[in-house]
Order: C-alpha cells, then sequence, then structure tokens
C-alpha cells in the first residue's frame, strides 16, 4: 500500500489520531501497524467524530419510543440574567442596568426590551430564574451541559469524564434514525461542549461544522464572506463511491487482525465502525440533512443568512430526520465565549451595551424562527428546546459597563417537549443576586431532559475505579413542566 510522506496529506482522514503515516506506520513492522495503515487508506473517508456517534447506532438493542429530540441553544460565556428573563427595572440603574424592559403575552411577566419576538410569544415557553449554577465555571463547560455538580476541572481532574446529557441520551437510547449521528454539536471551540468521557468516545458528538458549509465568521462576529465545512460528505481527488466499495475488503484483514491488538478503548471502539464509515459517507440521508441548499430559498431566508440563524435551520433539519440532541453553540469567539459580558475593552466582549446588545436581537429571531417553525411542522411537542449557558451575572454593573460572572443564580428558557409552559419558575431576590424561592439544580435538568426522552432517571454508568455513578445527582423532574 503506498502512503503519502508525512506533511504532504492535506485532507484530514478518519483515522489521523493513531498517526498511520508515523515511520512505524510507514515500514509496516507489526500486525498493528498495518491495521493503522490499512483503516488510514479505507478512510480517506474524514473525521474519528462521525464513526464514533454512528457506533450509539449498533450498541442499541431496540428501537426507542417516539422521536424525542433536543436543541439546546448554548449561549457560551454567561447570559446576564438581569439584562433578559429577569429584570430589575425598579432598582438602582448600577443594578438594573441599561435596558429598558417590554411587557409579554404572559400577564405580568416582563422581559429586556431587546426581546420583542420573544416577548410576544412568551406564552409558548417556560422562563425559569432560579437555576442554581453553583458549582458551574466555563472553559470547558461542563457543569450544565453534564448535569453532575462536580464536573468543574478546576476542582475536579476527572471532571472532564463526566458525559455530557447527550451522550447519555445517545448511549441509553440509540439513535431515532440509525443513518444518522444521535448527538450532533455545531462547536466554536472544543472547551465549549461537552462530550461522553466515561460512556467511551464513541458516545462523543458528530462535529456538525465538518457536514455542513457554512459562512465563516472572525471571532469578533464578523462574516469573513468566505465558507467552510461540508467537506465530511466529499472525496478526496481520484476517490470515489467505487473504489470505497472495494476498499471495504479491507475489514477481513481488519476482523483476522483485531484479536492480537492490545486492549485499548480506541481500538475497541473501531470494531464496528469500519462499515459504518462507509454507509454513513455515501449514505444520502446524513448528505441531505446537512444540505441546506436542501431548503426552500424562501425558508434560509425566513431564518436569515447570519451564521447561527443557519446553524438553527440546520438544527431544525436534523431533529426533523432522526438526530436525538443538538447543540448549538452561540459564540464567535473561541475562548470563553461571546456572551462572557465583563465590559472589557476586547471585542467581541464588551459590556452590556457594547456586547450584549448587539447579539440579543439575533437570539430573539433565531429561538422564535425555530420555535415557529417546529411548531408548523409538528415537531414542537417532541422536540424540547433549552436556551442557556454556564451561569449568570453580577447584579452590580462594572465600571466598564458590565457585568462579572455570578454563579449564585442564573435564568433559561424552555419551549415545546410536550410540556407546560407559560409560565415563570422560581424568582431572585430583588436585586437579582441570589434565589428567593424555588432552586432548579442541575440535576433537576439533567432528570427533566431523561424524563423527556423516556430514560429512566436512575440511570447510571461506570466511572474510572469502577464505581457506578448516578446520572442524576440530588434531582428531580421540575414538575411544574409535567
Amino acid at each position: 500500500m503506498a502512503l503519502r510522506e508525512p506533511g504532504t496529506h492535506r485532507h484530514e482522514h478518519a483515522f489521523g489520531r493513531f498517526n498511520p503515516l508515523d515511520p512505524e506506520g510507514v515500514v509496516l513492522r507489526s500486525r498493528r501497524n498495518l491495521l493503522k495503515a490499512s483503516l488510514a487508506g479505507m478512510a480517506g473517508l474524514s473525521v474519528t467524530d462521525l464513526l464514533q456517534a454512528r457506533e450509539a447506532a449498533a450498541r442499541a438493542g431496540k428501537s426507542s419510543p417516539g422521536q424525542k429530540s433536543v436543541i439546546l441553544l448554548w449561549m457560551t460565556g454567561g447570559p446576564s440574567h438581569i439584562d433578559m428573563w429577569d429584570p430589575k427595572p425598579d432598582r438602582p440603574v448600577e443594578n438594573r442596568g441599561p435596558f429598558n424592559t417590554i411587557s409579554t403575552r404572559m400577564p405580568g411577566v416582563r422581559i429586556c426590551e431587546h426581546l420583542p419576538k420573544m416577548a410576544a410569544m412568551l406564552d409558548q415557553f417556560t422562563l425559569i430564574r432560579s437555576v442554581d449554577s453553583r458549582k458551574s465555571s466555563h472553559e470547558p463547560n461542563t457543569v450544565m451541559q453534564t448535569g453532575h455538580p462536580d464536573a468543574e476541572p478546576r476542582v475536579n481532574i476527572h471532571a472532564r469524564k463526566y458525559p455530557a446529557l447527550a451522550s447519555v441520551v445517545a448511549k441509553q437510547r440509540g439513535p431515532n434514525n440509525p443513518a444518522l449521528p444521535p448527538y450532533v454539536a455545531f462547536r466554536r471551540s472544543d472547551s465549549h461542549i461537552a462530550y461522553a468521557g466515561y460512556l467511551g468516545k464513541q458516545y462523543d458528538p458528530f462535529i456538525g461544522n465538518q457536514a455542513a458549509r457554512l459562512p465563516v465568521y472572525s471571532l469578533v462576529g464578523e462574516n469573513t464572506g468566505q465558507m467552510a465545512g461540508g467537506d465530511v460528505f466529499s472525496f478526496p481527488a481520484g476517490l470515489n463511491a467505487g473504489r470505497i466499495r472495494r476498499r471495504q475488503t479491507l475489514r477481513s484483514a481488519v476482523d483476522a487482525l483485531r484479536t492480537s491488538l492490545d486492549d485499548n478503548p480506541e481500538m475497541e471502539a473501531l470494531g464496528t465502525l469500519e462499515q459504518k464509515a462507509v454507509d454513513l459517507v455515501l449514505g444520502e440521508q446524513a448528505r441531505e440533512a446537512f444540505d441546506l441548499t436542501r431548503e426552500p430559498a424562501a425558508m434560509r431566508e425566513r431564518y436569515g443568512s447570519h451564521l447561527w440563524h443557519q446553524q438553527a435551520l440546520l438544527c431544525r433539519r436534523l431533529v426533523e430526520r432522526g438526530v436525538n440532541f443538538v447543540t448549538l453553540d452561540l459564540s464567535y469567539h473561541t475562548a470563553s465565549g461571546t456572551w462572557d459580558s465583563h465590559g472589557d475593552d476586547i471585542p467581541p466582549y464588551g459590556g452590556i451595551t457594547t456586547g450584549l446588545k448587539p447579539i440579543l436581537p439575533l437570539f430573539d429571531h433565531l429561538v422564535t424562527t425555530l420555535v415557529s417553525d417546529l411548531k408548523e411542522r409538528g415537531l414542537l411537542d417532541q422536540t424540547l428546546v433549552l436556551c442557556m449557558g454556564d451561569f449568570g451575572r453580577s447584579p452590580l454593573m462594572t465600571q466598564f459597563d458590565g457585568r462579572n460572572h455570578w454563579t449564585n443564580v442564573m435564568s433559561m428558557a424552555l419551549a415545546g417537549g410536550g410540556l407546560r409552559h407559560a409560565q415563570v419558575i422560581g424568582a431572585t431576590e430583588p436585586d437579582g443576586g441570589n434565589i428567593a424561592e424555588r432552586p432548579v439544580t442541575p440535576g433537576d435538568l439533567a432528570a427533566t431532559i431523561l424524563r423527556h426522552f423516556e430514560v429512566p432517571v436512575d440511570v447510571t454508568y461506570t466511572d474510572h475505579t469502577g464505581r457506578p455513578v448516578y446520572v442524576v445527582q440530588d434531582g428531580a423532574p421540575i414538575h411544574e413542566l409535567f
């Protein structure tokens, strides 16, 4: 088998992490080397994440009832609850902030003036104003996406191994559609989303940026005019469907070699992935799901041309076609996130006026268009839309018109999922600094998501010591929603 010299391979193949082009792989000195080289040759297919996510289909021994799904709109950096969903209009300006409030479709409930579309259909949402985020931080963002209060890497070296709730669903429920991965994420940075951890790499998210052609935005939110992505389903020069099918004969060699390989989790995960790589890369369902050009022009215009809006349309396309869980990382910046409104003179952060205000209309249009579209298509009752971030922001404004991290409390919004909406759950004290009533914990959120998917809330996984760990830690489904 002819292999290119290191440094000349311009297309990232699916098994790059096995370093098949290192000298060991080129000279084929051992059975492991032969496997590495064979997989590299077979998989001009592309990124390992694709294979890992699809492995969930094989692990599902039975079909799951219904086509339940979740779309998580992850507001990376920590959106200000006081300046969005829990305003304090009667407080001094240094507390209430620079924005006015507006009335909503829920009598007596007011939200930020820069969310008019959401205000007009707030009866289709639930606001939770008492989310306890005391152990949450960001970079990496783990506590709120895993539901585990100890998933904070700064204090727990094993925190990154706690599995994303999306990964738990992928394993416990299996895919809604075996032709598509159960967990898809659009990410700006790998530190912005949670992964499978203890569950195994086969339940990591498939990174949607690689499969969809999308506009490229700079770190400060400027459209560069360039496009990227979509190459997961493209063949490198000289490789076509026929050649890929012929390379499936390598599977017999792989099977023969597997028993002599060392015990390695990554190798073990590959056990059922070779054929799936071919099927998914050639699969028309997956290709079509990530192709926005298949969407009518009027619908693309309805969502808008902004990167986040195009990704939201993809979220709808994916759950419509059978993806269980989609996480959309709403951030331009690859560091702490665009919603991290300290007031730094470092674009795109800025303060509440300079940083938060410009993105609120974008979010307002995104979430209301998505919810309306899901409802019109009859998908809203089976699709739970979650809007949240890492934590809240401090009650007092900084001298730079910003707010600092505030983990005591945060707000979030929910829609769909066949749940009871048109309500506000919980409340904060007059200055918005602490929970006044009805605390909602990360464990409660985890239990609510599992119940939505009809996954037992007492499900466990095994940690690095072999000890079973409950996915839901000190939590129960939020009873007001059911």
